[in-house]
């Protein structure tokens, strides 16, 4: 998936910090106006002080990771600038991840506006500041579920040759992940990847080579097309 660039990233935190602002601002605000009315300011205003600071603390803290583990890798700023934070392996970020990248915002931001961060992420391939080295995350653009669908250079009755009675939805979503992904690959990885798909699912079919397609990838067009056009598909859908 293609990475997020500085800029994209920018975007995301300003969205963030702004919203941030703004509930610190109205929380603030609402201090300021209910206390005095309850008790005497003078000794409530230490207490108040505390609080705001303690309540910008946990904001802080735990705004991005609360969000990031909600929302599977996104925060509001996130998902305004269309990226995600996910594994480096390419998986969805767990509790743990969320949390410890998150830890390391502080020294990031050191000396001030990320500057830690920006030389960090300036001098790595994938972008990434400290708190993504601890937690072994990359951010990436997302992509939409419509960008994402795979599409298919056959016809689906040129699949109907294909035996894939012993697969399973399982097997069409590893194929159709590759489908949908493929433009976005470097030539040889995509050739490498169409290869060992193709000779796996062409043993499960038992598919001899003669009768498979030259070309991979329409091999795995053909086994997609032909499982999704049975009978149990067409009871699951």
């Amino acid at each position: 998936m293609p990475l997020a660039g500085l800029g994209s990233r920018f975007l995301g935190v300003f969205y963030d910090t702004l919203i941030q602002a703004i509930v610190f601002f109205v929380v603030g605000l609402i201090a300021a106006f209910i206390v005095p009315k309850t008790l005497e300011w003078d000794s409530a205003s230490k207490w108040v002080i505390a609080g705001m600071i303690l309540f910008w603390f946990c904001l802080y803290w735990g705004y991005y990771a609360i969000f990031e583990i909600w929302w599977k890798g996104q925060t509001p700023g996130k998902r305004q600038a269309g990226i995600r934070v996910i594994k480096d392996t390419g998986r969805p970020i767990t509790p743990f991840e969320a949390v410890a990248r998150n830890l390391l915002r502080a020294i990031d931001a050191i000396p001030g506006f990320y500057g830690v961060g920006v030389v960090c992420a300036f001098f790595d391939k994938r972008n990434r500041r400290l708190g993504d080295f601890v937690a072994g995350t990359v951010v990436v653009h997302d992509r939409r579920e419509s960008e994402s669908q795979p599409f298919y250079n056959l016809k689906s009755e040129s699949a109907q040759t294909v035996e894939t009675g012993q697969l399973s939805v399982k097997d069409l979503e590893l194929i159709e992940t590759f489908l949908g992904r493929r433009l976005d690959m470097p030539q040889e990885l995509r050739v490498a990847t169409a290869r060992k798909l193709a000779d796996r699912f062409a043993a499960k079919t038992n598919t001899a080579p003669e009768m498979r397609p030259k070309n991979d990838e329409d091999f795995l067009e053909a086994v997609a097309l032909r499982i999704r056009s049975s009978e149990r598909m067409r009871q699951l859908s």
